[in-house]
């Protein structure tokens, strides 16, 4: 199976299909943080897509201008709308790109409202993790992930004004900013594996 990551710097998904023997690559505007280059297009996703056939696109938008934990910035005037009305023009454009099989990820975010309801919510726990990040699949012609190995659902932090926060997004912010983003956007290799194992038999 040929298969593109979108939006992907990690090669997380890149190279749990390729341990099975698919032909994978990533592609990021960045470059590729997994060590294989030759595996990765650092360009434009649209353009790749264009260019090649592809069997299965597994697609990972910028969350960024999405994510409804950061809705307030644009209601409270501190980031102008346009951003996210672009973010989902290119959720969009994925969505509708001519591929057979395709799966959009992202977070809980505004996808849900402005666009439609997720196939699909997942958690790290289901799959080997003991983590919670409720992670929403947007499937076409693809079938809804099994679990795999469920496990505790991981600590949570809570802080005096009552707030809880799980553990593993806490420790982020510790990071630097570009660091801390791309540890929160990376996939749990469990998922990954998961993707690989139940997708690539179809």
């Amino acid at each position: 199976m040929k298969v593109l990551v979108a939006c992907e710097e990690s090669q997380t998904v890149c190279k749990a299909f390729r341990e099975l023997g698919h032909e994978a690559y990533s592609c990021d505007i960045l470059p590729c943080s997994g060590g294989h280059p030759e595996w990765h297009f650092k360009e434009d996703i649209f353009g790749v897509i264009e260019r090649e056939h592809w069997d299965l696109m597994i697609a990972h938008p910028p969350c960024t201008h999405l994510a409804v934990s950061g809705a307030r910035w644009f209601t409270e005037g501190k980031k102008p709308w346009g951003l996210q009305i672009e973010a989902l023009e290119f959720v969009k454009k994925l969505m509708d790109a001519p591929i057979d099989k395709i799966c959009v990820e992202n977070p809980v975010s505004v996808i849900s409202s402005k666009i439609k309801k997720p196939t699909q919510i997942i958690q790290p726990w289901q799959f080997g993790h003991e983590a919670s990040k409720k992670t929403c699949l947007w499937l076409k012609n693809l079938p809804k992930l099994e679990p795999t190995n469920i496990v505790g659902k991981g600590e949570s932090i809570i802080y005096t004004s009552g707030r809880a926060m799980p553990k593993w997004y806490a420790e982020a912010w510790r990071l630097p900013r570009e660091e801390r983003a791309k540890l929160r956007s990376k996939t749990y290799l469990g998922i990954a594996k998961a993707m690989a194992e139940q997708w690539g038999r179809l």
